[in-house]
């Protein structure tokens, strides 16, 4: 772990590849941290030009897309406490065709500057789309090269990592947290994303109901952390 200064809270750096990852993967664990003061830094490597929602009842075209994905993200980044956004600018749906060493390059000088504690990214394999284990894999290889003193985590799907032998994994790899008490945010992340959100109904029923339907925790697979630390069950920060 990196050492800690004063009162600082800690520093996360979450390397995704769309809009919305970060909120409709991870976002009440997001939302967590920054209400306890950890500085958020967030790197979306398209901004979702690609995106096949267009808008219920469609109001954004191909030309529009990335403008308004691009608000959108800046929207639920507020709604959060994500404080630092940042665009790699790469066409959607093309991260993997990005060259990789400069993908690395620029994902590890974002670490150099930053010194996180803990990074989130995709699993290269279990990403479920082309760009974000192109993004994952380039995260986890630019935590390497940098020598990286934080730790790192694999976001993983819903609750998919309840059972996660299934993937190669065991529960003395997963830390599960708690996001009872953050789901309003999360779903006002989810709200904010709105041509990608307006087609799911439930999305937009009354708070109450809307809030039933979010996961009470998410899940994230221990890829590299600080051997002199044990992994904590229920915190991605080490004591």
């Amino acid at each position: 772990m990196t050492e800690n200064h004063g009162n600082r809270k800690g520093r996360l750096l979450a390397v995704f590849a769309h809009p919305d990852d970060e909120s409709f993967i991870c976002g009440g664990t997001l939302a967590k941290y920054a209400d306890r003061g950890v500085e958020i830094t967030l790197v979306s490597a398209t901004r979702g030009d690609m995106g096949r929602r267009m808008g219920n009842p469609p109001y954004v075209n191909r030309e529009s897309m990335p403008e308004i994905r691009e608000k959108e993200l800046r929207k639920a980044c507020d709604a959060l406490g994500i404080q630092r956004l940042e665009f790699f600018g790469i066409r959607d749906k093309m991260v993997e065709f990005y060259d990789s060493n400069r993908l690395i390059d620029r994902i590890g000088e974002l670490m150099e500057e930053i010194r996180p504690d803990v990074v989130l990214t995709f699993h290269e394999t279990l990403g479920g789309h082309p760009d974000h284990c192109a993004i994952g894999k380039a995260a986890t290889a630019a935590f390497h090269r940098t020598r990286q003193q934080g730790s790192l985590y694999f976001i993983s799907f819903g609750d998919a990592m309840e059972a996660p032998e299934r993937f190669g994994y065991s529960k003395q790899d997963i830390v599960k947290i708690d996001v009872r008490g953050h789901l309003a945010a999360k779903l006002a992340a989810f709200r904010a994303h709105r041509c990608q959100t307006e087609i799911d109904e439930w999305v937009w029923q009354p708070d109450r109901e809307a809030l039933a339907k979010l996961g009470r925790y998410e899940y994230f697979i221990a890829g590299m952390q600080d051997a002199s630390m044990p992994l904590v069950a229920d915190d991605l920060f080490q004591p």
